[in-house]
């Protein structure tokens, strides 16, 4: 092979990385954070034709078995337009390195506004955003939402099974490196 053609070829992960007892587990690691989600715990959005979601019990639910301990850190939360936005930092154990690591996130929701008198109904007068027609706990409501959004928005950015994927039309499919899980499953049974 000529040398243009060797500088011209990507270095393998087990070239890149000396340990490759700890390269193997991530990436066996990271094939199952790249898994899709169980078909029967997607849902479709009820308002927003066509658009897919993981719901949050099970997002929580997958953290807890892949990571065993996480926390939520709400970095700051605030009113834009006629909704407010929260962002969160998810912090969580890393299973290998036993290191704590993290993602951020954002979330918003809108505001509720009150219903429509009947006069405005027969006038054909919409309610207009305005604090005076903000409905009774709107804020209330509108906060917890935007937070679990951010959460969400958060994991999805660490894998494909907490839903990263699952409105994008364009994806490429995460095919592991199985000779360097084999290599890493071999380094341990021979102790080294």
């Amino acid at each position: 092979m000529s040398e243009v053609a060797k500088t011209n070829q990507l270095p393998t992960l087990a070239e890149l990385f000396s340990d490759v007892a700890n390269v193997g587990q991530y990436e066996a690691l990271n094939t199952l954070l790249n898994a899709e989600p169980p078909k029967a715990w997607v849902k479709e959005h009820p308002y927003i034709s066509g658009f897919k979601y993981l719901p949050i019990d099970k997002v929580e639910h997958l953290l807890k078995r892949i990571f065993k301990r996480h926390r939520i850190e709400v970095l700051r939360e605030g009113i834009a337009f006629n909704g407010v936005s929260v962002v969160v930092r998810l912090h969580y154990l890393d299973p290998i390195s036993g290191e704590w690591t993290y993602q951020d996130g954002i979330g918003a929701a809108p505001l509720q506004l009150r219903a429509q008198t009947k006069e405005e109904k027969e006038n054909k007068i919409k309610v207009i955003f305005s604090p005076e027609n903000l409905s009774n706990g709107a804020i209330s409501i509108a906060f917890p939402i935007a937070k679990t959004l951010a959460v969400k928005d958060a994991a999805g950015q660490i894998g494909k099974v907490f839903g990263a994927d699952l409105n994008r039309k364009d994806v490429l499919e995460f095919k592991p490196d199985v000779d360097l899980i084999m290599k890493s499953n071999k380094q341990k049974l021979n102790g080294n």
